[in-house]
């Protein structure tokens, strides 16, 4: 028997991400996990549901970049505590190594596990909540994450977030591969 919730958004777990942007010309950060793909073919577009409150907000909008950044489940405790504290109080720039790469305006965590430049492309008011669409413009990866030239996630680590519990996961097993898998399903005769 199924249990009907209400109009509530199910989507969960996902990735925790640590969005920065310069405000002010200062590297501030904000944890994010409402961050979803839009486009996974060219141009590679991103979206971030985030609330118009968030001092990070101001950057994006000032600049017109932004990087995401993942990290792993070795910096819960940092990343949990980038989204306790706004950057209006708190100066969160000294809590990770800062770097740039392709975009002047979107500062990057050096410890992040993988990372995203990204280009403003669009914002829309939904009451609450900014949602921008971003275009990615480069994306990083610590090498000893790689393998054979692509990030694989039991070597990421990255934190899940589940809205629900609200809890943290870590990603488990990989269980198959994407289009080969279904390949197995064999139709019950009738």
């Amino acid at each position: 028997m199924h249990v009907a919730l209400g109009g509530k958004n199910i989507l969960y777990p996902m990735p925790v991400t640590i969005v920065g942007a310069l405000v002010d010309g200062k590297p501030n950060f904000i944890n994010v996990a409402h961050v979803g793909i839009l486009n996974a073919a060219k141009p590679h577009l991103v979206s971030l549901g985030m609330s118009k409150s968030h001092w990070t907000n101001r950057g994006i909008r000032q600049n017109r970049t932004l990087s995401i950044n993942i990290l792993s489940r070795d910096h819960i405790v940092e990343v949990d505590w980038m989204g306790l504290v706004s950057g209006k109080d708190e100066d969160k720039s000294s809590v990770f190594g800062i770097r740039f790469g392709a975009l002047e305006n979107a500062p990057i965590i050096e410890e992040a596990q993988l990372a995203m430049e990204c280009r403003l492309r669009d914002v829309y008011d939904i009451g609450t909540h900014d949602v921008f669409i971003a275009e990615v413009v480069e994306s990083w990866a610590s090498e000893e994450v790689l393998v054979e030239g692509k990030p694989d996630m039991s070597k990421v680590k990255p934190i899940l977030f589940d809205m629900s519990g609200p809890s943290y996961y870590a990603v488990g097993e990989k269980i198959g591969r994407p289009w080969s898998i279904g390949k197995q399903y064999r139709k019950s005769p009738n």
